[in-house]
């Protein structure tokens, strides 16, 4: 009878010669690569194991083409063919396989037919069906003429994961069939930036493409593409204000910088309209009413390629609707799942007037309130949540949140890297003098300086580049804390922050997403791998399933006639006076805009217009913007709206209301299961899993004056998102003993202090004490008053090197005092021992 071959028997007996046989050499296979890390689940990188395909077929290094899952020979050739699909489609290759050696089973996902085979496909046949499929006609397989086969550039060993190469992929496969607008969606944190280098330098080495402009909204964002582009050196340029050079081929500015004015013309038309023959959008979900559309339509002839990191959203739907389906999307989830993004958890936080939507000043005056207001402001008897130190100001309310910030802060780690999202400049401003003020001492205690670990960063403090780098610079232990507006909210790279804090009210799934992709990175230089969510105003609320693809979106084009006209008139509310040089804009539809001013009589004309409503926008120097639906007419004579503007007053100061009781309201800790626990469920949880581990309270003791066993035990507890020092806080308890925490959730045990126990210690043990000669005792009362503080781990031998106890006597000196090191240690334990044998908790 004869034996059948295992697995690894079959791959190197019966597949690979098959392999080899069609032409696969050993440099297009790759066995059991593990192309994604796998997700993390717990804070200290552990990670469910990867994907690791058994074998995948490129035809370029960075090209796969085919997956191949094995069997042993005893096996059905087609077993493997569901799991060897799931990683094709993962991969996005056409080509899946499955065999036992003997047969081979093929899927093609260009026919959706399954078939039985004898031997493998060459890469030539691959290569062929494959580009006849994309193309309509078989590319050359030449590296030097095909961007898809062209090599990747690799620097500082940033290999391609397998998503960017299917990016990357799919932009090219756009770019050579043809299409001028070309999306990527792809979530913060997945290298948006690599992939558009990557792409770049393959067309730009194929001379698929000679001039490419970049495009970004902000100076950093610019710059670090910029840097990522270096291997373009000597080719690269940044286009700064008021100069438009022209001697290079790879160009970065912001869209300020194109839009500003140079001999009497915006800086970009300078440059001649077919100069470029692609334009990449960094963040291109700034909407299409802005100024990359304008820029677009006069670079109209060069490919535009956009990056998102956010799927299609109502208010980025010009943005899709402008460039189509995205060619490839990658979300949050997914990124997540494969262990290449951080996880995270969410603690909200509900103040007592955010809970209400608002407040009342007619209720709060009656309550004893203090209501400042500047003479001509009007105010309001109700104002919401959104208003929030926009409209009016709450001194004790962001104190009260900023002060809770400090407390959460304390718990989790003072140290941890933060970046708080506040409403305005001012806003931000209180809330820094607050942290300092509240985490000075504890961050002193670490050793880091306390003059500059919380800092503002805002567009207008001249450091506020040299900030952010700080921030996300793992070597630099300062700034800890970033407070911002919105400066940080999207494209910085800041790897090891560990806290997103919401003090702004989000209405924007865009803006939520970019915020939360600060977050999202995995730092293992400072051993960031998760990332937290403390939500002040509810922002949480816009989280959603973004793991498949955005459907496909179909916008509303107006099919015309485009002959009808509006004319009309802008005045001002108060008087009726024409307003002149009024801006008008008017949206025909989605990325239909049509600009027009009023002449001296206030009259504007707008023609070719649909027969449908649209929307204008009137601006005017020293009055409130406006917008109005107005519908067109078929006269061009006849004024079919006359639009009101009311004056600016002179800048109001903002209402100040002081004196009103702002709390905590709520509290919810969201972990990664995605379950919702206020403070009482988040006790039980923690009393159900304490006693899964511990059946009764001396079992926790014996638990608890082991150094290793308790040091497990911890961590355990840490990876259910168990947290003695969070408890204590919700007990309102900070000054209790972890151990009486605990023992108190799991059985009902009585809490005492750390005070309360070492001065039990003292009464108790106090002839134990005294019988130690005079340095021994002075030692042991030393390291008695370091547990008050720090809990049990004070109680070891490496305290001994503690200044403090240094000035008692030199190291050597202490030991012998005890009687040698066996001696010290046996005191030691029999201290910790004590400790919990005393207080009346046994």
């Amino acid at each position: 009878m004869k034996l059948m071959l295992n697995e690894a028997e079959t791959r190197a007996k019966l597949i690979d010669p098959k392999l080899h046989e069609s032409g696969w050499s050993e440099e297009l296979i790759q066995r059991e690569l593990k192309i994604t890390e796998g997700r993390i689940i717990d804070e200290y990188g552990n990670r469910k194991e990867g994907v690791k395909p058994d074998y995948i077929l490129f035809l370029e290094r960075y090209f796969p083409i085919a997956i191949v899952e094995a069997k042993d020979e005893s096996k059905h050739h087609a077993a493997g063919m569901q799991q060897a699909k799931r990683y094709a489609e993962m991969l996005n290759v056409p080509f899946a396989y499955s065999t036992n050696g003997h047969k081979i089973e093929e899927y093609d996902f260009i026919t959706k037919q399954q078939r039985t085979l004898d031997k493998f496909p060459s890469p030539q046949e691959l290569w062929e069906r494959y580009s006849l499929w994309k193309f309509n006609k078989t590319l050359p397989f030449n590296k030097e003429e095909n961007p898809l086969l062209y090599p990747y550039k690799i620097v500082r060993n940033k290999t391609p994961r397998y998503y960017q190469i299917a990016a990357v992929k799919n932009v090219i496969e756009a770019f050579l069939n043809g299409k001028k607008r070309i999306l990527l969606t792809m979530a913060t944190g997945t290298g948006k930036t690599e992939i558009a280098f990557w792409i770049t330098w393959k067309l730009y080495h194929t001379h698929k493409v000679r001039r490419v402009l970049y495009i970004a909204d902000r100076i950093m964002l610019r710059d670090q593409a910029y840097n990522r582009f270096e291997p373009f050196e000597g080719k690269r340029e940044i286009i700064k204000e008021g100069k438009a050079s022209q001697i290079r081929d790879i160009y970065f500015a912001t869209y300020q910088t194109l839009y500003s004015e140079k001999n009497g013309k915006r800086l970009y038309q300078e440059y001649p309209p077919d100069f470029f023959d692609m334009v990449i959008i960094d963040e291109c979900h700034r909407s299409g009413y802005g100024r990359w559309k304008e820029i677009l339509d006069y670079f109209k002839d060069a490919v535009h390629f956009g990056m998102t990191a956010t799927p299609k959203r109502d208010d980025n739907i010009d943005t899709y609707a402008y460039f189509g389906t995205p060619v490839y999307v990658y979300s949050l989830g997914q990124g997540i799942e494969d262990g290449f993004l951080a996880p995270y958890k969410i603690h909200k936080i509900y103040m007592n007037i955010d809970k209400k939507g608002g407040i009342s000043l007619t209720d709060i005056a009656s309550e004893g309130a203090i209501i400042e207001a500047p003479e001509e402001t009007e105010i309001k008897d109700f104002y919401s949540v959104g208003e929030f130190e926009r409209e009016i100001i709450l001194p004790d309310r962001t104190e009260a949140m900023t002060k809770k910030l400090a407390e959460i802060l304390k718990i989790y780690g003072p140290t941890e890297k933060t970046i708080v999202f506040c409403v305005t400049k001012e806003h931000a401003l209180d809330v820094v003098k607050i942290l300092q003020n509240e985490l000075a001492y504890d961050i002193t205690s670490t050793g880091i300086n306390a003059d500059d670990f919380v800092v503002r960063i805002v567009d207008e403090e001249p450091n506020a580049i040299e900030l952010a780098q700080k921030m996300a610079d793992p070597e630099s232990q300062t700034p800890v804390i970033a407070v911002t507006v919105d400066l940080l909210s999207t494209g910085v790279d800041i790897p090891p922050v560990k806290n997103i804090v919401f003090m702004k009210p989000i209405a924007s799934k865009v803006l939520f997403k970019q915020i939360m992709g600060r977050g999202s990175r995995i730092s293992e230089d400072t051993d960031k791998f998760y990332f937290r969510i403390l939500d002040f105003v509810n922002a949480t609320r816009l989280l959603d399933p973004w793991d498949m693809p955005p459907e496909e979106y179909i916008p509303d084009i107006l099919e015309g006639p485009f002959d009808y006209f509006l004319k009309g008139k802008v005045v001002d509310s108060e008087d009726g006076t024409p307003i002149a040089n009024a801006k008008i804009t008017a949206k025909l539809g989605v990325n239909m805009v049509k600009p027009a001013r009023t002449d001296e009589n206030g009259e504007f004309i707008i023609d070719g217009c649909p027969h449908s409503p649209i929307k204008v926008k009137v601006e005017a120097k020293d009055y409130k913007p406006r917008e109005v639906s107005v519908d067109p007419t078929p006269f061009k004579d006849k004024i079919a709206v006359v639009i009101e503007l009311k004056k600016k007053r002179p800048k109001e100061g903002k209402v100040v209301i002081k004196g009103i009781n702002v709390y905590v309201e709520e509290e919810l800790y969201v972990e990664v299961e995605g379950e919702k626990l206020n403070k009482a469920r988040y006790i039980e949880y923690a009393r159900e899993n304490v006693k899964k581990k511990v059946l009764t309270l001396d079992d926790l003791r014996k638990i608890w004056i082991d150094k290793e066993s308790r040091k497990r035990f911890l961590e355990d507890l840490k990876a259910k998102s168990i947290n003695p020092e969070l408890i204590a806080q919700l007990l309102d308890r900070p000054d209790a003993d972890a151990f009486d925490i605990i023992a108190h959730v799991a059985f009902d045990a009585p809490i005492l202090s750390r005070d309360d126990r070492a001065q039990a210690l003292l009464n108790e043990k106090q002839q134990f004490l005294n019988s130690f000669n005079e340095t021994a005792k002075r030692v042991l009362l030393n390291l008695i008053e370091k547990y008050k503080i720090g809990g049990i781990d004070e109680i070891s031998t490496e305290a001994l090197t503690t200044p403090d106890i240094e000035k008692i006597g030199k190291l050597k000196e202490i030991i012998d005092s005890f009687g040698g090191i066996d001696r010290l240690k046996h005191t030691l334990e029999n201290i910790s021992w004590s400790l919990y044998e005393v207080g009346g908790v046994r």
